[in-house]
């Protein structure tokens, strides 16, 4: 039976944000060791001006005008609320896409790439690259609520993405994915791989193959920074995949904590040189921040990583996945893997270095991130 496909619009009640502002005039925030920098963690110059700007000036509707100027809607999948932005182009052929995001990001991500992707004539494009585009909210994150049991790991949340796409009556799409996207939209192609098109990913993990080819000076270089970063910046995942209660309840109750918990993965992960906002603005960022914080889900959100280590290898694709691929390898996304590691796992058929970005590349380069989705995708329309 086809899921129950209902309206949604955002609308966050008035008292919500006055209990925010509240809370972010009564911040006590802790000391910071002179000169360090953001060696420990989020420096704290740089969150009391996020602070100030997110309770004096910045504007939550604003961001709720541009979500809802795109249709929105709301369904249930295994007892679990699944919010979507379903962004349709005005080209009758257009190709649908299935467009998912990670953590710590949200729809909010794509919301500069909407456009291009739906209407590419109106934006300096060709009608040929036009896509119906569903960004679901993956469960436990944003407008699709808190879960509230155990097991939506990234293979389940990829059944219900296929439940999704069905009900708005796509047969057949393509998929996109970085971060936990990469993931889940991996598991879709695998699971239904009669309705994949294409799988394109801006994100890609996995293990070494048994005999793969030598390393390139190249391959080293960016081995030894994934490694350096795990080492350095991975302590995230460890707690996320032990502790998320314990830590949710910072994330949950402090809007300052949340907001630095989040902004340090922006300013790490994008191609920035150490100025976060070379990348994304203020608002960009308290964008995003603020979906968490008005739907509660800083904790819920994490809890994707103590499924996935509960599950291990039967949260990920279970065979070779056919369906042609496309990988957009940016500079600064902290996992590049060699080409030849990615061949053994995916049917590669694109391979692409962009000049620019990192880990959220639809919201930090939305030009370069849509010019690398149409050049995958007209190879296996």
């Amino acid at each position: 039976m086809a899921l129950e496909v209902t309206p949604f619009h955002a609308e966050i009640d008035d008292a919500v944000l006055v209990d925010l502002r509240v809370r972010l005039r009564r911040t006590r925030l802790p000391n910071q060791v002179a000169g360090i920098g953001w060696e420990q963690g989020t420096e704290l110059g740089f969150l009391e001006e996020l602070l100030a700007h997110w309770r004096d000036e910045y504007d939550w509707r604003a961001c709720e005008a541009r979500l809802n100027a795109f249709e929105q809607v709301v369904t249930e999948v295994d007892g679990q609320r699944l919010h979507a932005v379903v962004a349709r182009s005005p080209e009758s052929d257009a190709t649908p896409l299935l467009l998912v995001h990670g953590w710590p990001g949200s729809v909010i991500e794509f919301l500069d790439v909407l456009g291009p992707l739906t209407d590419p004539v109106a934006h300096g494009g060709e009608a040929r690259d036009a896509f119906h585009v569903v960004c679901p909210s993956l469960p436990g994150f944003g407008f699709s609520g808190p879960t509230h049991e155990r097991g939506w790991h990234p293979r389940r949340i990829a059944a219900a993405c296929v439940e999704l796409m069905e009900a708005l009556g796509f047969e057949h799409y393509g998929a996109q994915g970085g971060d936990w996207g990469s993931i889940v939209t991996a598991n879709v192609a695998d699971l239904v791989p009669d309705r994949v098109i294409g799988l394109h990913l801006n994100f890609v993990t996995v293990s070494r193959p048994k005999d793969g080819p030598p390393l390139t000076s190249g391959d080293e270089a960016a081995f030894a920074r994934m490694l350096e970063w795990r080492r350095d910046g991975a302590g995230y995942q460890e707690i996320q995949g032990t502790r998320p209660q314990s830590l949710g309840y910072g994330l949950d109750d402090s809007a300052a904590g949340l907001a630095a918990w989040i902004a340090e993965k922006f300013r790490a992960w994008s191609d920035c040189d150490g100025d976060v906002e070379r990348s994304f603005t203020k608002d960009q960022l308290l964008d995003n921040i603020t979906l968490y914080w008005v739907t509660g889900t800083g904790a819920s959100s994490c809890r994707i990583y103590w499924e996935m280590r509960q599950v291990g290898r039967a949260g990920i694709p279970q065979a070779f996945v056919a369906i042609p691929t496309g990988v957009a390898n940016f500079p600064a996304e902290v996992t590049k893997l060699p080409r030849a590691w990615v061949e053994a796992r995916y049917n590669l058929v694109h391979w692409t270095e962009p000049e620019r970005g990192g880990h959220f590349a639809a919201m930090e380069v939305p030009g370069l991130f849509v010019d690398d989705v149409r050049t995958f995708f007209r190879l296996v329309r």
